[in-house]
């Protein structure tokens, strides 16, 4: 086992190496950079200002040279400073990931809540009445942009009823972005879980306690569920990959003041510090996570077999 955790982290590094190349490369090709977005707001500034700007941020060394200056940074354990705030981007990160996660867990458990149970009775009253609703409602939600369902929320809850508000922080601010990204994810995991139930309830143990005259509650809770484990798992892993990176269109709509909003924002300013930061970001916490999620229904599911020559381990 640690062999393969070893193998799965070294593949880490070619990853960040590729990734953080072409983001700063993608970069380049801008015409204006984060000295220009800066000054735009100040009107007529002269060229010598703007170019002793770049020469104090590095903007004016080849693009090579300041992609192994960053790289240097990096290794040290400098991720530099924010081009924009002058803050150090270990900081800014820290300031924002708390909301992130905050916005993550509050989605995952809506979800998981809502799509538990549905996904449960579509599959026992299949091409039923119920299966039918269930099924069309997932069909909504699963063809319902982010963008669109937050404004929808937004229209109902916040400006016709009253209820919510749309821009808040702590309990109440965190209902309807989390509700927002609950609607697409609620309707995925609904299909899954219902599939994968239904799959199952198919399986020679099944019929084998039906025919032994043990109830459907206690074959659903005690066999069925836990084999459809491994499944909700990997959603479950590739859902907070996605999550913890920020849902940057939900958080912008809502001013989460979260990771993605971050993101957003340093791409509007051309702030490279921040970019590459996030991109360093995305890519530990999707290998980080799906390395755990492995683990994790390997240790749920003992069939599941290590990878050859990791067996020994």
């Amino acid at each position: 086992m640690r062999k393969y955790i070893f193998r799965r982290l070294i593949q880490l590094v070619p990853i960040l190496f590729g990734v953080t190349f072409l983001t700063f490369a993608m970069l380049q090709f801008s015409e204006e950079d984060a000295v220009d977005m800066m000054f735009r707001q100040q009107g007529s500034v002269s060229e010598e200002i703007m170019a002793a700007k770049r020469a104090e941020l590095g903007l004016d060394k080849p693009f090579l040279v300041q992609y192994w200056n960053w790289l240097k940074g990096v290794a040290t354990g400098d991720m530099g400073r924010s081009f924009i705030s002058g803050k150090l981007v270990f900081e800014t990160f820290a300031e924002k990931l708390p909301a992130t996660i905050e916005l993550m867990l509050a989605s995952i458990f809506l979800t998981i809540f809502i799509a538990t149970p549905l996904g449960i009775i579509a599959a026992v009253r299949q091409n039923k009445f119920v299966d039918y609703v269930i099924r069309g409602l997932s069909f909504v939600g699963n063809s319902m942009p982010n963008f669109f369902a937050g404004l929808l929320l937004i229209y109902f809850f916040a400006l016709k009823l009253n209820l919510l508000p749309i821009i808040s922080s702590g309990l109440q601010g965190v209902i309807l972005p989390a509700l927002t990204l609950t609607i697409s994810m609620g309707a995925k995991y609904t299909r899954q879980i219902r599939a994968v139930v239904l799959e199952e309830l198919q399986k020679p143990y099944v019929l084998g306690a039906r025919s032994r005259g043990v109830d459907e509650v206690t074959i659903l809770l005690k066999s069925v569920l836990p084999s459809a484990l491994v499944m909700i798992i990997t959603l479950l892993a590739l859902s907070i990959g996605s999550l913890l990176g920020g849902t940057a269109i939900v958080e912008t709509i809502f001013m989460w003041d979260g990771v993605g909003k971050m993101a957003v924002d340093a791409i509007l300013m051309r702030d490279y510090p921040l970019i590459q930061a996030y991109v360093v970001w995305m890519a530990v916490i999707y290998v980080v996570i799906n390395l755990a999620a492995d683990l994790l229904y390997r240790y749920l599911d003992p069939r599941v077999a290590w990878e050859e020559g990791d067996a020994d381990d």
